[in-house]
């Protein structure tokens, strides 16, 4: 995979981009990232244009296959801040010396599923037949992490897997075709898809059992956060309340729907599974010491370290969570 490679390229055109302007002024718009078929309440607010009025500021939104895309945009000056980007494409960013910042969990939710083609006769337990078969895996992203950590815990061996990288869109076609034997992916649609064609190689209870658990976080460019304060901290502030207000009444699920380009009953099924901390509950127990948040990262971190991109020596230089407060 090229995206490290990548990292480096724009990196450089990241600094120097920063260094034009030698005074700090307020955005005059914001950019932000998002996935589609991946509902979360805070598209209320933005169908509504709430961040648009709270932040006093045109807000563009701009839907993404995969969070590596949302930090090549990102270090390409097009997106400011990443709503739900994976934490495994975020760590393999900071990794990379990429100049982004965590300041926010959108979402945890069970890790995502790797699928399993029909007449495969593969299950958990022969698990090791993988090897030297295909399988469709979006490199770099939670789906990546999930296959990665699934692999560990069932002893295969991943370099002996022809591991394809593909768009979980991509990944749905190929399963049921017969290309790969295994699909790994995320996305209400795909996912479906992949389910019509196999079954997910681990349960929900196995892969807690495993200790394999996924978030999503909120990024943002250094320079957009440092320039930028009060927005950053407006656009959580503006997240949490859109998150409260759906907890305590659904009504508007057919506004999620739409905008994440799903069915209700597909996004009704899909957010049931979600689980959107709220500012507070972020800082008493995501991102303490020994937090929930703090642990993933430091395992993430590890998992995928390379020669050329090592694992962080302390992730706390690349989380900021001064905007939660």
């Amino acid at each position: 995979m090229n995206t490290p490679k990548l990292f480096k390229q724009t990196f450089a055109a990241a600094v120097a981009g920063a260094a034009l302007s030698a005074s700090v002024q307020a955005a005059d718009e914001v950019n932000v990232a998002f996935f589609l078929e991946w509902a979360t309440p805070n598209q209320v607010a933005k169908v509504e244009k709430g961040y648009d009025d709270a932040l006093g500021v045109p807000v563009n939104w701009t839907n993404f296959d995969a969070g590596t895309q949302m930090t090549e945009a990102m270090l390409a000056g097009d997106i400011d801040i990443s709503y739900s980007q994976g934490l495994a494409p975020f760590i393999n960013a900071v990794n990379a010396n990429a100049p982004i910042k965590l300041v926010a969990i959108a979402v945890q939710y069970p890790a995502n599923d790797c699928v399993v083609r029909n007449g495969e006769g593969i299950d958990k337990s022969n698990a090791t037949e993988l090897e030297g078969k295909a399988v469709a895996v979006p490199l770099a992203t939670m789906a990546d992490y999930s296959f990665r950590m699934m692999m560990r815990a069932l002893d295969v061996d991943v370099d002996r897997v022809d591991v394809i990288d593909q768009v979980p869109a991509d990944a749905a076609v190929s399963l049921a075709d017969g290309a790969v034997s295994m699909a790994c992916g995320f996305g209400a649609d795909s996912m479906a898809k992949m389910y019509e064609a196999g079954e997910p190689l681990m349960t929900l209870a196995d892969k807690e059992a495993a200790g394999i658990i996924s978030f999503d976080v909120i990024s943002v460019t250094e320079q957009f956060a440092q320039e930028n304060p009060d927005m950053v901290r407006t656009f959580l502030e503006v997240t949490d309340q859109a998150n409260a207000d759906f907890a305590a009444d659904q009504s508007k699920i057919d506004v999620i729907a739409k905008d994440a380009g799903l069915s209700v009953e597909s996004t009704q099924n899909q957010m049931a599974e979600f689980y959107f901390p709220s500012n507070a509950e972020q800082l008493e127990k995501y991102f303490n010491d020994g937090g929930l948040a703090s642990v993933a990262i430091e395992v993430v971190g590890g998992a995928f370290a390379t020669a050329d991109n090592p694992a962080l020596d302390d992730y706390s230089a690349v989380v900021d969570t001064s905007f939660l407060q």
